[in-house]
């Protein structure tokens, strides 16, 4: 392929959403794809000069293959292309529908799919969350903005972003796997005590319960779940609800944690107070995750200093 037919950017090199088309015919081209492996291959097909396919950032990283990650990444959003373990990849019913179709896949295309769009909500849901909180306690500090807090901006931007990837992720694992998570959460937020229990309930028979915990050894003291994996346009309603306080009855419970990957409608919220029942949402699940390392690592950390005026003052 003649790159130069391509729309062009940064460098004289094809833009991302110029390269998406041909991720998707090569993607069509083999059952999976290692990430790098596909990122090489498509640039490998562009008959790029020797300098443009070897151009590279300061920091070594190959420009146009970087390039093509970044529709991998935006096309794994939007549906069209799935991660299905660790780094492989595959093209999807959409992605072989709209590779068929008349419609050029351009940044436009890709940005309008109910995925990419619902990745979009939920960041910006997140971001305004976020920025309540931060409201709440420049209303209690008088110290002008400093480079630290811009480094804090920055780096909630960043952990804004892998939240919501995250969720996504965990929308698409399995019923199971979700039921697991959660209980772990709970373990990893310190409800299970030093010397309680916590597992999750058969599939086949859970009675309503996906997950046990107990606060300690005799069990006198027990945390019951219901975890929901939905889409985040399938709201939790309130009979969902009621049927949750029902199980918790049949167990004799006073306390019960519902967790969702969507959100709770304005009833089920009502409701879950009125019964002591506390609600998690996608967003706040996935905070919880990052707050407590579940799912996540941690990527890099920063130290910043400051004059210690007291040693001056000796």
């Amino acid at each position: 392929m003649d790159y130069r037919q391509l729309k062009l950017g940064k460098h004289g090199l094809p833009t991302w959403d110029a390269l998406a088309p041909l991720v998707i015919k090569l993607a069509d081209q083999q059952t999976e794809w290692h990430g790098k492996e596909l990122n090489v291959a498509v640039a490998d097909e562009l008959d790029l000069p020797d300098e443009l396919r070897h151009l590279t950032y300061p920091n070594h990283q190959n420009i146009i293959e970087n390039r093509v990650g970044w529709a991998v990444s935006d096309l794994t959003l939007a549906g069209l292309l799935q991660r299905i373990r660790r780094g492989y990849y595959r093209i999807t019913d959409l992605g072989q529908t709209l590779l068929a179709g008349d419609q050029l896949l351009d940044q436009n295309l890709i940005h309008q799919q109910p995925k990419y769009r619902q990745h979009q909500q939920d960041l910006q849901e997140r971001q305004e969350r976020n920025q309540v909180h931060d409201v709440a306690e420049a209303e209690t500090e008088a110290e002008p903005i400093s480079a630290a807090n811009d480094l804090a901006q920055q780096v909630q931007a960043y952990n804004a972003e892998v939240a919501t990837d995250l969720l996504q992720r965990i929308r698409e694992s399995a019923p199971e796997f979700f039921e697991n998570l959660v209980v772990k959460l709970l373990v990893a937020m310190g409800y299970k005590g030093p010397n309680g229990s916590a597992w999750v309930t058969q599939l086949s028979n859970d009675g309503g319960i996906d997950g046990v915990i107990n606060q300690d050894a005799l069990g006198t003291s027990t945390v019951y779940v219901q975890a929901k994996r939905y889409e985040e346009v399938n709201t939790v309603q309130r009979p969902a609800i009621d049927s949750f306080y029902g199980a918790l009855s049949r167990n004799h419970a006073d306390r019960g944690v519902f967790i969702t990957t969507s959100s709770f409608s304005k009833k089920a919220a009502e409701t879950a107070k009125g019964f002591s029942i506390v609600l998690v949402d996608g967003i706040q699940l996935t905070e919880l995750m990052l707050q407590y390392h579940v799912g996540v690592q941690v990527k890099q950390q920063f130290t910043l200093f400051q004059i210690d005026e007291d040693f001056f003052e000796d």
